[in-house]
């Protein structure tokens, strides 16, 4: 399978009960992106190199380079010898703004912060949302059912985090996989963008523990409920508080756990 898809096949020695045989392995791949915008390199990610246009836009507008899907006129893919460029034509107004904020970083896989100059960056509070939506417990919990069973990459290569969109009906419609858990949550949210999705009417749902940038990024596209198999951090949960999101954590087949606003959840 060509990398470009998100996963690659090579050789190995397998061992198993005392035997080993040769065979082949399917692997996700993780390669250096760029986004370029109006041609200049902004920040390097690495990531599972599939569905890099949900990507561009979801990280786009969850690190506020854009205010709106509609300040980005053009998306290009393009493969350069060490990795992937993506190249994005934005707004004039959106491109002084990047300038001004002069970021330059190069991200370890699920790492958005490094290589951040300044604490306010670091630390960027969204207005808080606004969702009424409600879910049941039974219903979280067979959110997460389903997204189990729709992670093709994780089953093919087991090195993938999911991010899934549980809609107002208890489906999860929409789901993206990377080998960061940041770069998966862009992937949904430009999902979700690109099909006009009511973000106010759903969840999130993550494999991995839920960090502030997590929440961050579900409060600036206006998602109400985050919720996560694993552990929150205490600033995760203090953004939740403040942004008005709802945040669970450890969320297995036997409970949960709701650290900010549990109206949400019944």
């Amino acid at each position: 399978m060509d990398k470009y898809f998100g996963s690659s096949i090579w050789p190995v020695r397998r061992f198993e009960k005392g035997e080993s045989h040769d065979c082949f392995d399917k692997v996700a791949e993780e390669v250096p992106v760029a986004l370029v915008y109006n041609g200049i390199s902004h920040v390097v990610m690495l990531a599972t190199p599939a569905d890099l246009e949900d990507f561009a836009l979801g990280f786009s507008l969850t690190e506020g380079i854009l205010a709106s899907p509609e300040e980005m006129y053009a998306c290009e893919i393009v493969e350069a010898e060490n990795g992937i460029r993506i190249e994005l034509d934005i707004s004039s107004e959106r491109f002084l703004y990047l300038k001004e904020r002069r970021r330059n970083l190069a991200g370890r896989t699920g790492c958005g912060l490094c290589g951040t100059d300044s604490l306010s960056q670091a630390v960027r509070i969204p207005a808080p949302v606004t969702s009424s939506q409600i879910f049941s417990v039974e219903t979280l919990h067979s959110g997460f059912d389903q997204m189990e069973k729709m992670q093709v990459l994780k089953q093919a290569t087991g090195a993938t985090h999911a991010a899934a969109w549980l809609d107002g009906n208890g489906h999860v419609s929409c789901i993206r996989e990377d080998v960061g858990r940041h770069n998966a949550l862009d992937k949904l949210i430009g999902a979700l963008t690109v099909s006009r999705s009511d973000r106010e009417k759903g969840a999130v749902l993550v494999t991995s523990r839920a960090s502030y940038e997590m929440v961050q990024k579900c409060a600036s596209a206006k998602i109400g409920i985050l919720a996560a198999v694993s552990a929150p951090t205490a600033l995760a949960i203090k953004i939740a508080d403040e942004t008005n999101v709802t945040l669970a954590g450890f969320v297995r087949k036997n409970g949960h756990t709701v650290y900010s606003h549990p109206r949400r959840l019944i």
